[in-house]
């Protein structure tokens, strides 16, 4: 049986953190969408149905027998239960949300996200859906906490220094994960460790929080839950409620709250982004579904950042800011609450990012990580380029 993991229509509204990735690639918790379904379907392979430009970077797979479950839905046992039990032409279902459904190889080939042609199941438990990009960031405490179980129950952590403080219980660190005259406080959320990680001296973390492989917490970082820092990151710092997918960095001060940061991004020194409105108003993103501001119900809401997006130093970004893929930032004032993909400048204006010039960028941001910047890198934002031309009206 192959697992598959569909994108739903919600991916338009997880953009531009989706213009680079399926919507199961999007880190939530300690792992990924895709790798909280692994973890729990372990001896079944893993593939993506995503849109046509993204598939040669995650393929898809079909087998004879296929499950296909909703890439925005995060797992649990209860759920794990229902979708493993779905017989050949069944869909699990909940109001018009399309959970998961069994299908064969010619089913697949067919497959356009609409549950009319099957038998319905109808799921009657609660479970954590991302249908908006602050959905991260809010639902990260609920979903950091799950993984930690997952990832921990029945294993005893690994000895950290003697130098360091740690308050309550749920603190895990795995083999080759560092740490020195740091506090760690579990009192509030777990704090979880992932290999290789380094935590240097000085800093304060408070759960729930998670640093994945290969990732440097640097001198006197001050960190708050629900956060997490996802593979290949450096931090430094104030950070609060804030997920870093992979191969970023904020190394620096200066503030981060409330936001969620894509792969291949870079804050500069001192940089800070508000979390809340001077008159304490709700928050608007741009939508690039509605091509407008939506409301998001929230007060708290800081900024997000899609792949490849960079800023300069002492860049001030305001309350709810969007900041496109490969974008890059820099200069005084404020830039605007939308700074379109592939844009060059800041509160003084803006011109467009040549594309040139962003595979010279990327290619040796590649290099620095021991990576290679291929031919499907570059097809995948040479598509978003032409994808995201209509925002670029400078």
């Amino acid at each position: 049986m192959r697992i598959i993991l569909f994108d739903d229509p919600s991916r338009e509204c997880l953009l531009p953190l989706t213009y680079t990735r399926p919507v199961a690639d999007l880190r939530i918790g300690i792992l990924t969408i895709a790798e909280k379904w692994a973890k729990r379907f372990t001896d079944q392979p893993i593939s993506f149905k995503t849109i046509d430009y993204l598939q040669p970077k995650f393929s898809l797979q079909i087998d004879t027998d296929n499950l296909l479950i909703n890439g925005s839905v995060c797992p649990d046992e209860s759920l794990c239960s229902a979708v493993n039990g779905l017989k050949s032409g069944e869909a699990l279902v909940q109001d018009e949300i399309l959970i998961a459904l069994r299908l064969d190889a010619k089913g697949v080939q067919s497959f356009e996200n609409d549950s009319k042609s099957y038998k319905l199941i109808t799921y009657e438990h609660d479970f954590v859906k991302i249908s908006y990009p602050e959905d991260l960031f809010k639902l990260n405490d609920i979903e950091l906490r799950k993984d930690f179980k997952l990832l921990t129950s029945g294993r005893t952590s690994a000895s950290i220094d003697h130098t360091n403080t740690i308050l309550g219980d749920d603190f895990f660190a795995e083999e080759g994960a560092v740490a020195y005259c740091s506090t760690f406080n579990t009192l509030e959320g777990p704090i979880y460790l992932a290999k290789n990680t380094q935590v240097w001296e000085g800093s304060h973390v408070r759960g729930s929080f998670a640093l994945c492989e290969h990732s440097q917490v640097k001198m006197g970082s001050k960190i708050y839950g629900a956060t997490t820092i996802g593979p290949h990151c450096r931090l430094g710092g104030e950070v609060n409620n804030s997920i870093l997918q992979a191969y970023s960095s904020k190394g620096h001060e200066g503030f981060l709250g409330n936001s969620v940061l894509g792969e291949w991004c870079n804050i500069g020194a001192d940089t800070n982004n508000s979390n809340l409105k001077n008159n304490y108003a709700e928050v608007r993103l741009w939508d690039y579904k509605k091509q407008s501001f939506r409301k998001t119900g929230l007060q708290f809401c800081g900024l997000i950042m899609a792949d490849h997006a960079k800023c300069g130093i002492n860049t001030m970004f305001n309350t709810g800011t969007v900041v496109g893929v490969s974008a890059n930032v820099f200069g005084a004032g404020y830039p605007r609450n939308y700074v379109p993909d592939f844009a060059w400048g800041g509160a003084q204006g803006f011109e467009v990012y040549a594309l040139n010039k962003v595979f010279e960028t990327a290619e040796l941001v590649y290099q620095r990580r021991n990576r290679t910047f291929d031919q499907k890198e570059k097809d995948i934002l040479s598509k978003v380029f032409e994808l995201t031309e209509q925002y670029r009206r400078f």
